[in-house]
């Protein structure tokens, strides 16, 4: 479960992130395989951001994620410390939550013009004279940092719960570990990702003559090609991520669904050969749930919406 809670948050900033060298990467995506030499030089006349601050970048949401975990860590140790039975119902919140942001997510994805839509106003933005880049980037920086502490906190929350009934000092070693290695590893990854294609280009852009530079040019065009489908992979299985960790929890913090899984799983072992697939159950029923859960969540948070639209404008 943690590890997919991990997948989840590399794939939900490394979306953000994509967004501050945005025409680097919308060149890279929409004309992979078919870029010349000049495909850097070209987005960064048409952007203004240059990739050589998407490190920088990465730096910056890494610390905002360490200051993040300076105030969840001590939260979390405090919870369990002097209100454990909390832990729980906030456990549910957070998975219930999870499920929502994924069901959201592909329901904006269906909304394809939606997306093309806001994606043309992003470029607009950077092409415009009149915006403050500087300013742009900041907004994005502050909006991956939100979304670290969201799914951050649902991650430590998890880990407190696997030692929740251990000694304090126990709780806290586990809980600090996992939040520095979990910060390391998530932007060094993250940093990995976004650099992907920029190695893609520096290959295209130093051409070499004879066999060495024919290799140069496929490998370029091979990164290229590579980055746009590893972020779409990414995406999916962040989505997949959210509803396993979403609906796992649901399962583990309310019995009837745990019910409901054993119920399912013991169907399955009594069919023909079930050695074979009844380890799907558990993963498969997990999904679903969150899945179908986050729709009742999606659907609820829609009508307030279109209700309080409607009760300001009367």
């Amino acid at each position: 479960m943690a590890g997919s809670s991990l997948f989840a948050l590399i794939d939900k900033i490394a979306v953000a992130l994509d967004d501050v060298a945005l025409m680097t990467k919308v060149a890279a995506k929409k004309t992979a395989g078919v870029l010349g030499d000049d495909l850097a030089l070209n987005a960064q006349q048409v952007s203004g951001v240059k990739a050589d601050r998407e490190i920088p970048v990465v730096w910056a949401v890494a610390k905002g994620s360490f200051v993040n975990k300076l105030i969840l860590v001590p939260a979390a140790l405090l919870l369990s410390a002097f209100l454990p039975s909390l832990i729980t119902p906030l456990l549910i919140i957070g998975g219930a939550y999870l499920c929502y942001e994924g069901v959201e997510k592909i329901y904006h994805n269906l909304q394809g013009d939606h997306d093309d839509e806001q994606h043309q106003k992003d470029i607009n933005a950077l092409v415009d004279d009149n915006i403050d880049l500087v300013e742009y980037e900041k907004d994005k920086i502050k909006g991956a940092i939100r979304t670290d502490f969201i799914l951050s906190a649902e991650i430590i929350i998890i880990a407190l719960g696997t030692v929740q009934h251990r000694a304090f000092i126990d709780q806290a070693t586990v809980v600090s570990l996992i939040a520095v290695l979990m910060t390391i590893g998530v932007y060094g990854l993250v940093a990995g990702i976004v650099k992907i294609d920029d190695l893609g280009v520096y290959l295209l852009q130093n051409p070499k003559s004879g066999f060495r530079g024919k290799v140069r040019e496929k490998v370029g065009n091979g990164l290229l090609s590579f980055a746009p489908k590893l972020m779409k992979s990414l995406s999916f299985l962040g989505t997949a991520a959210m509803f396993l960790v979403g609906g796992g929890i649901l399962v583990h913090g309310i019995e009837y669904f745990h019910h409901l899984q054993v119920a399912a799983e013991n169907v399955v072992n009594s069919w023909p050969a079930h050695n074979w697939y009844s380890w799907l159950v558990g993963p498969i029923f997990t999904l679903v749930l969150g899945m179908f859960l986050g729709s009742i969540v999606l659907l609820l948070v829609n009508m307030f919406s279109k209700l309080k639209e409607t009760v300001q404008s009367s």
